[in-house]
Formats: structure tokens, C-alpha cells, sequence
């Protein structure tokens, strides 16, 4: 939620970003699995709660068609049983739709829950994934070696 709402609000302040596992959509996260049993914390979009404050922070909904945005590595878990995968599928579909295709990048995981992956060695590889990501979009200087 965190991380969608700040590539969403402030694009040109990051190299690159890596979103894991999120929560997008605010609108329907309520019929998606666990999500009915959020409204009590989020609000409840059946209700004037969207028009009042959840619409400001559904970061699918402000997505912006004229934004410019950084470098995305977009992971998920097809079996993630809180957040429904639909909220990363959705948000990178709608960025490749305003023209930011080649910003993202997407990677599901078939196995693992909500925190994408289910064992250590799926762990292992999802830390490198990131890394790997961050190293090739961000430069090389940030990672300990010469620029």
C-alpha cells in the first residue's frame, strides 16, 4: 500500500522501485479473499468511506496516463492467500496501458504465500531478484562497486 501511493504520488523521486506482494486497489480489495475482513481498518468502499478518503490512496486508481515512472519490478504470489495477486497483475497491466511497458518488470511466483515464496531457497532467489533489478536500473555505485 505504502509503496504503490509513493510511486503513484511522486514518480520522479525514485531511481527504481520494488513493490512485493501489494495491496493496490482499494476499490475491490474487500471482495478479493481476506480483504472483506479489512474494512474495519481501511474503510469500506460500498460506502461513502471511497468518495471521503479511500480513493486518495488506491494507488491503482491514481495511476496518472501523462506521468513519466521510474523503474518498477513488480513481484506476487499466485497463492498468496491476503492479498489477492489480481492487485499486482491489475496495476502493472493499467502502467503498461498509459505507456510505461518498458519501465516494469513483473515476476509471480506460482508457489509461496503473501510472502512470496515458500521456502528458504525460493527466499534466497526473490532477495536476488530484487537485487539484481535494483543493481541493473539503479548503477553500480550503489551497490558497493566503482560507478
Amino acid at each position: 500500500l505504502l509503496v504503490g501511493n509513493m510511486i503513484t504520488r511522486r514518480p520522479d523521486l525514485w531511481g527504481a522501485v520494488v513493490c512485493a506482494v501489494p495491496l493496490l486497489d482499494m476499490y475491490r480489495f474487500s471482495k478479493l479473499l481476506a480483504g472483506a475482513s479489512w474494512t474495519a481498518e481501511y474503510g469500506d468502499p460500498e460506502t461513502t468511506d471511497w468518495e471521503e478518503f479511500l480513493f486518495r490512496y488506491s494507488a491503482y486508481h491514481q495511476i496518472d496516463p501523462g506521468a513519466a515512472y521510474p523503474p518498477l519490478l513488480m513481484t506476487t504470489s499466485t497463492r498468496d492467500d491476503r492479498v489477492h495477486p489480481y492487485h499486482a497483475r491489475a496495476f502493472v497491466k493499467r502502467l503498461q496501458e498509459t505507456g510505461n511497458a518498458e519501465t516494469v518488470t513483473y515476476y509471480e511466483n506460482i508457489e509461496g504465500g503473501h510472502g512470496g515464496a515458500a521456502d528458504p531457497k525460493q527466499s534466497a532467489f526473490m532477495i536476488c531478484l530484487y537485487q539484481n533489478f535494483l543493481k541493473k536500473t539503479i548503477g553500480k555505485g550503489y551497490f558497493g562497486e566503482p560507478s
